[in-house]
């Protein structure tokens, strides 16, 4: 299965250490060969780097690797391909603009597609690749888009319940662990992920990790397994829920308390 990386830091840092550590999983410790990406935020944009090389050994990671972005929230993804052929278009993280803001989204899991097109459909948004992965972020922005404020942003409350309620019905049809931005907050669901070849997929589906780095500086990191051996890893709960902002974790739900979707949304106007 794929793998997931994300940081939120208080103080704008870069990533480096941990991406060196999670682009070696792309195809040289591990089978994640068909492709990676990686989103930084930067002020109300994102900067988007993908590519369909492994991650371990693609000129462009290397750049990134000697020439680091700073940023206060990355998000990043190595691709083990189940659906979709491997192209650009299939990389993840995907990003959208919703509301003002970049929205940026990464899944790991295998999706029933058919019974995601049926109980998650789609109104607004079209994915441009193939997988069933940017369909999720899509059903996603489609229950997002009604809480959208004209020069402001929807309390985190009510942002939470609506990934809650997403999450939810994401677990009916596969592993549903991903990371999902809005340019305000960063949402981390656990879920189940396969731990060994020819296992069934099963919990930890990811990790956590707070840190101090100085006394202005905290960081949050995230991540399908741990990237380094650093005591204070956490591994998440099945069906856990994380929100984080500047560095810190502000809100944490248990997203099976929340019903699913009950099949096509009512859409704003």
């Amino acid at each position: 299965m794929c793998e997931l990386f994300a940081m939120s830091s208080r103080i704008p840092t870069d990533a480096r250490a941990s991406l060196t550590a999670f682009a070696r999983h792309g195809g040289l410790e591990a089978h994640h060969e068909d492709g990676w990406g990686i989103a930084y935020y930067a002020d109300e944009d994102v900067r988007l780097v993908k590519d369909a090389e492994p991650a371990s050994h693609s000129e462009c990671m290397h750049f990134l690797q000697e020439h680091p972005f700073t940023s206060g929230v990355v998000l990043s993804h190595i691709r083990k391909a189940t659906q979709g052929s491997m192209a650009m278009k299939n990389c993840q993280p995907f990003a959208r603009e919703l509301g003002g803001r970049m929205h940026v989204f990464a899944h790991n899991g295998d999706l029933r597609f058919d019974a995601l097109r049926a109980s998650l459909p789609l109104r607004s948004f079209e994915p441009i690749g193939e997988t069933d992965s940017e369909h999720a972020f899509c059903a996603l922005l489609e229950r997002m888009r009604p809480l959208r404020r004209h020069g402001g942003i929807a309390p985190l409350h009510e942002r939470l319940a609506v990934v809650a309620r997403f999450a939810a019905s994401l677990r009916s049809l596969g592993p549903a662990n991903f990371i999902y931005a809005d340019g305000d907050a960063l949402f981390i669901h656990a879920h189940r992920r396969v731990q060994a070849a020819g296992e069934a997929p099963r919990p930890p589906g990811l990790h956590l990790l707070q840190r101090r780095c100085a006394p202005v500086q905290s960081v949050v990191l995230a991540a399908s397994v741990p990237l380094t051996g650093e005591p204070g890893w956490k591994a998440l709960r099945e069906g856990e829920l994380v929100a984080v902002q500047g560095g810190a974790i502000v809100a944490n739900a248990r997203a099976d308390v929340f019903a699913p979707f009950p099949g096509r949304p009512k859409v704003a106007a």
